[in-house]
């Protein structure tokens, strides 16, 4: 059991390829705790090679299995989004609390971390498909100045394309109509650890990476995931690896092109992480960076004394 703490929640998050999931699991040995997963591409079953799902890093070298969450949970060419994580990080942080153990955040999807860390609230509003048909065929301006008349456009996001802008307007009617519940909030006081990795040195990790997983059968996997049925715009959808591999096999990219761009794609995947951790800090979340170069034992002890202050 963890020394007891005016934290109830300690995220490591960081860049693709800085190492924190093997940081994570050594953290939860040494303080009683299991891992909730925040990545959002981790949770689809089938997809392991292209995300990075080493199921065997929950094993410490002494054999024991470090429990994880929210991986693995929902089938490949499904959408799961933000609405579904906070539900699922909520149902997964009140498992491992009440059962003495500490929960730790483990992964790189921004949105997802910060939704946690700030207390985002995300409502389940169903598809109105009378709504969307009505609304069909009409222009971003258009959907701009309804969507105007339900509330002040402060998040611009909602009006950057059509597809989104009627999925606000569907909120925000369903709102109007109907009392809607949120999800159960959770009171978090957290500890969030970034692990800082060089630059030259995340770029020759990814591109060591990508060589690892093209080897272990990246391509395979993929073919395997078309064969089953999973369409080439739900895999294109899921972006990087599932996205390029996808091209190349089904004709679009030449193995050198697809290689080339996806590693490009993932080099620019890394940068938009860190603006947005970047962001996080600006928008009032505070990150202790750790240098990944840190032995473990010392990143432990550190985060350790950083639990207990």
């Amino acid at each position: 059991m963890a020394t007891p703490s005016k934290y109830n929640l300690i995220t490591i998050t960081g860049p693709t390829a800085c190492g924190k999931t093997a940081f994570a699991v050594r953290l939860a040995k040494e303080m009683d705790g299991e891992i909730i997963s925040a990545d959002s591409r981790q949770v689809y079953r089938s997809m392991d090679i292209g995300t990075g799902k080493d199921l065997d890093e929950y094993r410490c070298e002494d054999g024991t299995q470090i429990r994880h969450h929210l991986i693995d949970i929902v089938e490949a060419g499904e959408k799961y989004n933000l609405y579904e994580f906070q539900r699922d990080f909520k149902k997964a942080y009140n498992d491992i609390v009440s059962r003495g153990k500490l929960p730790i955040m483990c992964g790189g999807t921004g949105l997802y971390v910060e939704s946690v860390i700030k207390g985002y609230e995300m409502m389940e509003v169903p598809e109105n498909k009378e709504l969307r048909q009505a609304l069909e065929g009409k222009s971003l301006e258009e959907l701009t100045q309804i969507l105007s008349t339900y509330k002040k456009l402060h998040n611009t996001t909602d009006v950057d394309s059509c597809k989104r802008a009627i999925r606000a307007i569907e909120i925000e009617e369903y709102q109007k109509t109907y009392c809607v519940s949120k999800t159960d909030a959770i009171s978090i006081n957290n500890l969030t650890i970034g692990i800082n990795i060089d630059r030259e040195e995340r770029r020759e990790k990814i591109t060591r990476r990508l060589k690892q997983r093209l080897d272990n059968g990246l391509i395979e996997e993929v073919e395997s995931l078309l064969n089953k049925g999973i369409k080439k715009e739900d895999l294109i959808y899921y972006g990087l690896e599932y996205k390029f591999v996808t091209l190349h096999v089904t004709g679009e990219l030449t193995r050198h092109e697809m290689e080339r761009q996806l590693e490009i794609a993932i080099h620019q995947f890394a940068k938009r992480q860190m603006t947005w951790f970047r962001g996080m800090e600006k928008r009032g979340c505070h990150i202790e960076w750790i240098d990944s170069k840190m032995p473990t034992d010392e990143k432990i002890s550190l985060v350790k004394k950083m639990w207990t202050e």
